[in-house]
């Protein structure tokens, strides 16, 4: 009798443990569990399914529980509560982050540790329906941010021998997108039990992210050869050094070829942001061809979110010595469907943008951080990192906030889609190719 007991345990637990071992197994190939790069896997798994919880929860509160008209009032004031805040704090989080290159683990600790509270805060609004609501949502973007510029800095710390910083930020980034996609049907059934369940779910989520960003290995706070990215261009700063008269922090000292990188990211970031919030509202208001908003915009989001996926899964194995060449490619790749999609407007072409962006800004995010690995002294390059990903995310806040005000006419919108990815295109495109000819190193690598 024990030992069918014992059988019938075994076989119950084995579908969890089963899938835990082989998800750990997955997470620390390659070296990545020996040097603690597989520990950070796992932790941005835990983030990504805590983020899409509370977004789940916000988007049903403030979206979809009210009339199209009132609802883009109320997002437009979440904007105005949340995003431009956000906007004028979200530069300073990475300089002061910088100050506190010892204390990594404890910083992205008490981003998981505010979430988990703030989703707390969060529930209690929206059951009350309280304006907490509001300065608890900015709580969870700078949280968020906060452990995004951190994870930026430490994974450098985790590589693996052999192990390009390419190939980890987009295991990393493919975690995240992953245990995101796990977590929103999750969510969407909370949500259905409730409205402030999802919540209980971060709140969850977020304490064990908490407990996990400890188990990291200590060389997360080591900052041994660091040094801060300075705004200057002269040769003592490429070199990592600095003038006691140099004090405003920026990214002029990378080089041309990542600023130009940079600028064009900047141009999918805008985009991304533009066709989150025009779409909800214009798929909302006008849903496709035969289905619900709900459907329609669950179709557009699986289509942006596949696209992201396979362009990170691409990035992995991807190997090129032009890493400026790939950013101008997917730009105008980028560029040639939103304009199609402006022109001939349709269920289909929107969602072939959706998908086309997401590989884009992948892909392009993936080359970017392969020219910061080639060009940016190791002295400065976590700091690059961290101030690159701040004014990325400062692009996406601009361009959600041009997409909430569009009207709701979806050639126009897309054709001002298509003017953010043509003036970020033009603007970096000479300098990109200057820079593939004459500016790379023969080792350059996109993995």
């Amino acid at each position: 009798m024990g030992d069918t007991v014992r059988s019938v345990g075994r076989a119950l637990h084995f579908p969890v443990t089963g899938t835990a071992r082989g998800i750990r197994k997955a997470t620390h190939a390659n070296g990545a569990g020996e040097s603690g790069l597989g520990k950070l896997i796992e932790l941005h798994a835990v983030n990504g399914a805590g983020d899409v919880m509370i977004t789940v929860a916000l988007a049903s509160t403030v979206f979809f529980s009210v009339p199209t008209d009132e609802a883009r009032g109320r997002v437009a004031l979440y904007l105005a509560i949340t995003m431009a805040p956000f906007t004028v704090l979200a530069p300073v989080i990475g300089p002061l982050l910088d100050r506190l290159p010892h204390g990594r683990r404890a910083a992205m600790a008490a981003a998981m540790l505010a979430r988990a509270l703030l989703a707390l805060i969060i529930s209690g609004a929206v059951a009350s329906g309280s304006l907490e609501l509001y300065p608890a949502a900015l709580g969870v973007l700078v949280a968020s941010k906060a452990y995004g510029v951190v994870r930026s800095a430490v994974v450098p710390r985790l590589l693996p021998p052999r192990f390009s910083l390419v190939k980890a930020n987009s295991r990393v980034t493919l975690a995240g997108l992953l245990a995101t996609g796990a977590a929103a049907p999750i969510a969407a059934g909370l949500h259905a039990v409730g409205d402030p369940w999802p919540l209980y779910g971060a709140f969850v989520i977020f304490v064990g992210g908490t407990v996990l960003s400890f188990s990291l290995p200590p060389e997360v706070d080591s900052a041994g050869g660091e040094d801060v990215a300075l705004l200057a261009a002269d040769a003592e700063h490429l070199h990592g050094r600095r003038r006691k008269e140099a004090r405003r922090p920026g990214l002029r000292t990378v080089g041309p070829a990542v600023t130009h990188a940079l600028g064009a990211n900047a141009a999918l970031r805008c985009l991304s942001g533009f066709l989150i919030f025009f779409l909800a509202f214009l798929l909302r208001e006008h849903p496709l061809t035969g289905e619900s908003a709900a459907v329609s915009l669950g179709i557009v989001g699986v289509a942006a979110g596949a696209g992201n996926a396979l362009g990170t899964a691409v990035g992995a194995w991807l190997r090129s010595r032009a890493p400026e060449v790939i950013i101008v490619t997917m730009v105008a790749v980028v560029l040639c469907v939103a304009v199609v999609a402006a022109l001939f407007f349709g269920a289909f072409l929107v969602a072939v943008l959706a998908a086309v962006a997401g590989f884009a800004q992948a892909l392009a995010k993936l080359a970017l951080d392969a020219l910061i690995q080639r060009d940016v002294p190791e002295l400065v390059r976590t700091s690059a990192f961290a101030r690159s990903e701040t004014l990325l995310q400062m692009a996406w806040v601009f361009g959600g906030a041009v997409g909430i005000v569009m009207p709701l006419n979806g050639s126009l919108g897309l054709t001002v889609g298509a003017a953010f990815v043509a003036v970020g295109w033009l603007s970096t495109l000479k300098g990109l190719l200057a820079s593939a000819r004459h500016g790379g190193r023969s080792q350059a690598r996109v993995a």
